[in-house]
């Protein structure tokens, strides 16, 4: 049976969702990682044989969990706030408009005169909840509607407005929508659009930052190579997003800008670009830099680094510089997904790309970092065979680098596809 179209939806508190069923947990209860999962989830997590938190991918010190009783209440009271809700009146922060008062919301956003204030309505509604999102994305002519709101820019507010709608109902679309978008932006004006969008990303507050730069990772991620590399020659772009991974920016910027500057990085052109723009130098300021470097930050800059290592330029920026300290500083201390890219950098400078005389500061700077005792550990870890071979690879050399002939001489035969 098909749900009424004017039903209204119930906003769940994202906070409250287990990371693993997404259903409200029953009985929340926390790892020791800090991280809390409804109890049956986790269970079958860990009697599925893991070792690790499902969302951060860390090896648990131990496998018992806490209930975590505050947030436990905060659900019943909650709730039993939706239940009093049900049978009263309707409660607007907690329900979504009937269609009929949606259709009316978008055709009065031509109206120039109340722009703002529908803008503002709508960036409310689709920031509320997963529902509300597929609720209004499935509104065929709201994207068009919000590119002609970016590409006319009648004022940065209403850019600002537009640019987080169009985030929050296209960041979990198809790939055919986002194919769509895409093509709307590049055939409305396409120059034009990114030139707003870029300063959306420069004269707005964090939050508006954030959400144009993950529209530009949003366009960027359907187009193709070609594509992907006339909006990397936009100087402009490159600038800002290299600018927006200083140490200095928060960390959920940092994130949304590596996250685009992996997406767009696929092209060999445009990893020459990056490494000329000097990124591994702002690559490795993040990973030496611990009190700023969350998980995903972390995991995302060994990505991008792991890219740019396939150019022999980028090569030698990553020896020269502090990266190969910041790569073994993460080894074991973040996740799963960081050690393995970071194993893969070390590998790829030690065993296969070695024609740098560099490689020999590479190898002395692993020691001095204790990278020798953490690659034994992954060795003996629950990484992927190989990577666990590409670690052993690495040892061998580091055994034999007493002179540069040593390194030369080695021979490794692990296969690997590079993921560039």
């Amino acid at each position: 049976m098909r749900r009424d179209e004017t039903e209204p939806y119930i906003t769940v508190p994202t906070f409250f969702k287990c990371p693993i069923s997404l259903d409200v947990m029953k009985s929340p209860v926390s790892l020791c990682t800090g991280v809390t999962y409804d109890r049956a989830s986790i269970q079958r997590w860990l009697d599925g044989g893991n070792n690790t938190c499902p969302a951060t991918m860390q090896i648990l010190r131990t496998k018992e969990f806490i209930p975590n009783l505050t947030l436990q209440r905060l659900i019943k009271s909650w709730s039993d706030s939706i239940g009093r809700y049900s049978t009263a009146s309707p409660v607007t922060s907690l329900t979504i408009p009937t269609v009929e008062e949606v259709n009316k919301s978008l055709m009065k956003l031509t109206l120039e005169k109340d722009d703002e204030t529908r803008l503002e309505n709508l960036s409310r509604i689709v920031k509320d909840s997963d529902a509300n999102r597929e609720f209004l994305s499935a509104r065929k002519d709201l994207i068009t509607m919000l590119v002609d709101i970016i590409s006319t820019r009648k004022k940065m507010k209403l850019v600002f407005l537009a640019v987080r709608i169009l985030y929050n109902v296209t960041k979990r679309g198809s790939d055919g929508d986002l194919k769509r978008l895409s093509n709307l932006i590049l055939s409305n004006g396409g120059d034009h659009c990114l030139t707003v969008i870029l300063l959306a990303v420069q004269r707005g507050n964090l939050e508006s930052k954030i959400e144009s730069v993950r529209v530009l990772e949003i366009i960027a991620s359907s187009l193709d190579t070609q594509s992907k590399v006339l909006i990397a020659e936009r100087d402009e772009i490159l600038t800002e997003m290299i600018k927006s991974i200083s140490k200095e920016s928060d960390p959920s910027l940092i994130e949304a800008s590596l996250s685009f500057l992996i997406t767009i990085a696929k092209p060999k052109r445009v990893r020459s670009k990056l490494i000329a723009a000097k990124t591994i130098a702002k690559i490795g300021e993040i990973l030496v830099t611990e009190e700023m470097t969350s998980v995903a930050v972390s995991e995302k800059a060994l990505k991008l680094l792991e890219t740019l290592s396939s150019k022999r330029e980028g090569r030698s920026e990553i020896c020269g510089g502090r990266c190969v300290e910041g790569v073994v500083r993460k080894l074991l201390k973040v996740s799963m997904t960081a050690t393995e890219h970071a194993v893969t950098i070390l590998w790829c400078l030690c065993c296969v790309f070695r024609e740098d005389e560099r490689v020999v500061e590479t190898v002395e700077t692993v020691e001095r970092s204790n990278g020798v005792s953490k690659l034994l550990v992954v060795i003996q870890s629950n990484c992927s065979p190989l990577v666990r071979q590409m670690a052993k690879d690495v040892i061998k050399v580091l055994k034999v680098k007493s002179s540069a002939s040593g390194l030369v001489a080695y021979e490794t035969r692990t296969t690997h596809i590079m993921p560039f």
